[in-house]
């Protein structure tokens, strides 16, 4: 009974650390590249090493850190080549999510995903994208899941995250935030009326335009400046 107890405990105390973990490198506290002393996390979260080790292995294998032999445990990087790629993979898992649920759909769900495009209206007619990004990530998991398919999902969940990794260059180009939303508004548009085949056009789309702005210089777009925060989300 102790040792049961015990591993409940343990694997709670890893789930708290790995969630706190995960949220601290989304969030950019850590820097591309940049090397995690795991005495410094130890002290940080007041637990003993091992369990930083093991939870840094996990967060090594979806692809958040980088597991070095003989020398410890990095940020990721992400190029712009592999960002380039988990867009196409990406665009792939968000058009398959609208396939799905413009078969199953409700009324209720088509109003949610109104009212997160009228929130994003008006975020994007402030210029605050600190306002609009969440909203926009909102939008885009409320699609995936209302199509119901738990797997699709949670590859698509954690592919985004490995995208807040790319932090290279500005993200917000050609059109930025307005843009954005007018794509928004083509996909539910399809959803609304249940044709399947143009919701996955207009999600596959949704997400290859966000690939495009991520190429474009900083200077191709004279919106690029409305903050630092620009610099490290993709809108898309």
């Amino acid at each position: 009974m102790r040792a049961e107890l015990e591993f409940l405990q343990n694997h709670s105390l890893t789930s708290v650390l790995r969630r706190e973990l995960e949220t601290l490198i989304l969030s950019g506290e850590f820097a591309p590249g940049e090397r995690l002393n795991e005495n410094s996390l130890a002290i940080r979260f007041s637990v003993s090493r091992g369990p930083i080790r093991e939870v840094c292995r996990a967060l090594a294998e979806k692809g958040l850190l980088e597991l070095v032999p003989n020398r410890g445990v990095f940020m990721r990087k992400i190029g712009e080549e592999q960002a380039a790629e988990l867009y196409d993979v990406r665009a792939g898992l968000f058009a398959s999510a609208a396939r799905l649920l413009a078969t199953r759909v409700t009324p209720e769900q088509i109003s949610e995903l109104e009212s997160l495009l009228d929130c994003m209206e008006e975020a994007a007619i402030a210029h605050s994208l600190d306002d609009y990004y969440p909203i926009n990530l909102t939008f885009h998991d409320s699609i995936l899941r209302f199509a119901g398919n738990s797997r699709l999902h949670k590859a698509y969940s954690e592919l985004v995250k490995e995208l807040h990794l790319f932090r290279e260059r500005a993200l917000l180009q050609g059109g930025g935030l307005i843009v954005s939303n007018v794509e928004h508004r083509r996909v539910v548009a399809a959803l609304r009326e249940g044709d399947a085949a143009a919701a996955v056009e207009a999600a596959f789309l949704h997400v290859l335009s966000g690939k495009s702005r991520m190429t474009l210089p900083a200077s191709a777009d004279p919106t690029h400046a409305i903050g630092d925060a620009a610099k490290t989300r993709d809108i898309a």
